[in-house]
């Protein structure tokens, strides 16, 4: 980055006004100017107007896409920062060929598996249901599922299934585990038994989807998929949205083929308002939390102001290739 005039810097998708005290913007104060911004996203159009003066954009997550289309109509920018070193959001090839540099952040390794172990317990304690009764001056409406003893199917065993893999060994669960990559002997060094993608759908009493989301992973969770699973079994993913088939599970869902689900992703996000999966009764939904924490915004801010100062100074650190 050549020295001169002062940086401006786009904090985007700030949807709960929280960036700013998440870290210590103000040490960019002699390198630029910092603006927080809180819309959703929305049409390229109005996404290049929003953005076509800022050098810098701090992003999260996949909440804006920044394809060719958007990229190619902001002359300015020269630097885009990402929550996490994987952003499908971006396109990483249009960038390069745009002199457009991309730098990511490590990831609090916690904040995913911990909710996705509260999504397991809601679903199959009934949790919302219940103190919604409470609430209501009612009492107790539904008999909850046990864990002990059931099987816990994990589709991806990487770095967030094997943490809830050991917290399902915790409650006394089998850990039944499958992937493309997966090897028997990687599986049961994690606690898990490897089996096929057939049988852990087949055996599961409840499926946690764990994957990255990738073109091999995109509508994996299909009907067929669905189909083998048992009446009693839940669909837990904290995952992406798009690698659940969504008609598929609308579908099992509002005939009671499984018993229930668990979602923090969806295909679009925000959730339309007349999705289908704001009023489903046997489904848990939350507004993509998993990433949503005190630990981990304080590591992806931090670190973006960290990926600004060294891009600044001339020596760029965490960069995504494109």
């Amino acid at each position: 980055m050549t020295q001169g005039s002062a940086l401006r810097i786009a904090v985007l998708d700030d949807w709960q006004s929280v960036a700013q005290e998440a870290a210590h913007w103000t040490v960019l104060g002699p390198i630029g100017d910092v603006s927080f911004l809180h819309d959703y996203p929305a049409d390229t159009a109005t996404m290049a107007s929003r953005l076509q003066d800022f050098d810098v954009i701090c992003v999260m997550r996949e909440r804006t896409i920044f394809d060719d289309a958007l990229l190619s109509q902001l002359p300015n920018l020269r630097l885009l920062v990402t929550g996490g070193m994987r952003n499908a959001a971006l396109d990483l090839k249009a960038a390069a060929r745009l002199g457009i540099s991309i730098a990511g952040t490590e990831s609090y390794k916690h904040a995913a598996p911990e909710l996705t172990w509260a999504l397991i317990m809601g679903v199959t304690r009934n949790i919302v249901d219940e103190a919604n009764s409470l609430r209501a001056g009612n009492w107790q409406v539904g008999i909850g599922s046990d864990l002990q003893g059931k099987t816990l199917g994990i589709v991806g065993l990487g770095s967030i299934g094997q943490k809830i893999a050991r917290y399902a060994q915790a409650f006394d669960m089998k850990v039944i585990a499958w992937s493309e990559n997966l090897t028997a002997e990687r599986a049961s060094e994690h606690g898990a038994t490897y089996v096929s993608k057939k049988a852990l759908f087949e055996q599961s009493d409840i499926v946690s989807v764990n994957l990255v989301l990738s073109d091999r992973s995109r509508g994996l969770v299909d009907a067929e998929s669905l189909s083998r699973m048992k009446p009693a079994a839940y669909l837990i993913n904290t995952s992406r949205g798009p690698i659940v088939d969504e008609n598929a599970l609308i579908e099992a869902l509002e005939q009671r083929k499984i018993a229930g689900a668990a979602l923090d992703v969806y295909s679009v996000e925000p959730l339309p308002a007349d999705h289908p999966f704001r009023t489903l009764p046997n489904l848990l939904a939350t507004p993509h939390l998993g990433y949503v924490t005190e630990n981990n915004y304080r590591m992806f801010f931090g670190q973006m102001i960290e990926d600004i100062q060294a891009w600044h100074a001339g020596s760029p650190i965490r960069l995504l290739a494109g």
